[in-house]
């Protein structure tokens, strides 16, 4: 933690607070019942939408970690949901269990229904009745695969008067986050940002995690996170993001960022995660009274 020296008192600050309270992340699949255990009291998760699983079971999951005191953020994967019908079924369902929130993505499916991008679920979602008032959207700062930057940027600024949030995805360039937030700011775009941080991973769980979702579903998890993949070999397999943090801390400072807080993708490796986040903030306390 010697780099945390260096860093002024309001970076420390800021990063302690970020971390203090972080989304996480995870995936409906069944080792998830287990790790949640791990999970703070009242924390916020978000809860991916898997083709392999369906939305189904994306809001199953949230219904239940709601009941458990936890606050749940559920993907809704436009391409996942068939039509008008089905998407007042879901939304009805999260009222009922007093869910508010939603993440809204284009995601993936092998056979779309009637919104092929989060853009046109949002619309659709504008023109039904119901209780969803907190809505996150995804944006880019190191760009897509497939999708070109300025399209990119278009649909973000088409969602935005829809969303409260917009979340980054997994991101591992403090210096590319840094300006491509600039840039958004002077673009009038003023939607707080969360930041897409990697929690602590290794390859045998990112094998399982392969192995349970499918085939498919696998090759589109390593594309979108080809960058995480690459990263963690060149740490030698198992990863932690301790010096991408101490990097982004002075951005999580900087009011003009206008940083919303933190998103941890765990993997399902909950208890891994939270035994690291929970060390690396006792160390960053110990290093701002040494």
């Amino acid at each position: 933690m010697a780099r945390s020296r260096a860093l002024d008192d309001a970076a420390k600050a800021a990063l302690v607070r970020v971390l203090e309270s972080p989304t996480f992340e995870v995936i409906p699949l069944k080792n998830i019942h287990d790790q949640a255990a791990f999970l703070p009291p009242g924390s916020t998760v978000s809860v991916t939408a898997s083709p392999a699983k369906g939305i189904e079971a994306t809001v199953e999951l949230a219904i239940e970690l709601e009941t458990h005191g936890l606050r749940s953020i559920p993907h809704l994967s436009a391409k996942m949901i068939r039509d008008l019908g089905h998407l007042a079924e879901l939304l009805g369902r999260l009222d009922e269990a007093g869910i508010d929130r939603a993440f809204v993505v284009g995601g993936d499916a092998d056979d779309p229904g009637d919104y092929p991008d989060g853009l046109s679920l949002l619309r659709a979602m504008a023109e039904l009745p119901h209780g969803i008032t907190d809505i996150g959207v995804p944006c880019y700062p190191q760009g897509h695969p497939s999708i070109p930057d300025d399209r990119l940027l278009a649909a973000l600024v088409a969602k935005a008067p829809y969303a409260r949030y917009m979340t980054t995805q997994m991101c591992f360039d403090a210096r590319a986050i840094g300006t491509w937030l600039a840039a958004r700011r002077a673009d009038g775009i003023a939607l707080p940002a969360v930041l897409g941080i990697p929690g602590v991973a290794d390859p045998q769980r990112l094998m399982t995690i392969g192995a349970r979702i499918g085939v498919k579903d696998t090759r589109r998890f390593v594309l979108k996170n080809a960058r995480f993949v690459s990263k963690m070999l060149r740490s030698g397999g198992f990863y932690r993001p301790n010096d991408l943090l101490l990097e982004l801390a002075p951005l999580f400072a900087d009011r003009a960022a206008g940083i919303g807080g933190i998103h941890l993708y765990t993997f399902n490796g909950i208890e891994a995660t939270e035994g690291w986040r929970r060390s690396f903030v006792a160390d960053l306390a110990a290093a701002a009274t040494a």
